[in-house]
């Protein structure tokens, strides 16, 4: 159960890292080698989850390791797991399943149209 906790808890931070980078580190990363072919079907209401859910992330990630930076070495696993559970709720608020959430954001990454569908979706004062 740990292990699938940390490994949500990576792709959530890690998808909250995907979207705010300009436009131009986008462009230097290349999709994989048939996934432009076979562009997946993602609907509308999925990608307006995900880019809400990517906002919460973002917000999220930024105070919890704010947090964790002054805490007490005794207090930093106990803020982590509280930054896992908001993650997971900010996620799964926005209709998503970490599972799928993690889908979509790897689907994103090797995608620059889906990428930039979610990109078109993230308020500005979230960028």
């Amino acid at each position: 159960m740990r292990t699938s906790i940390w490994t949500a808890a990576a792709v959530l931070i890690i998808g909250a890292g995907l979207f705010p980078l300009p436009a131009a580190n986008a462009q230097v990363q290349s999709p994989s080698p048939g996934l432009s072919e076979q562009s997946p079907n993602i609907s509308e209401q999925k990608l307006d989850a995900a880019a809400a859910a990517i906002e919460q992330v973002a917000s999220l990630k930024q105070d919890y390791q704010q947090r964790i930076a002054v805490a007490a070495p005794s207090d930093k696993e106990r803020i982590a797991n509280e930054a896992m559970d908001a993650l997971t709720k900010a996620v799964t608020d926005q209709g998503l399943s970490v599972e799928e959430y993690g889908s979509i954001l790897e689907v994103a990454q090797n995608d620059p149209d889906i990428r930039e569908k979610i990109r078109q979706r993230i308020r500005p004062s979230a960028k």
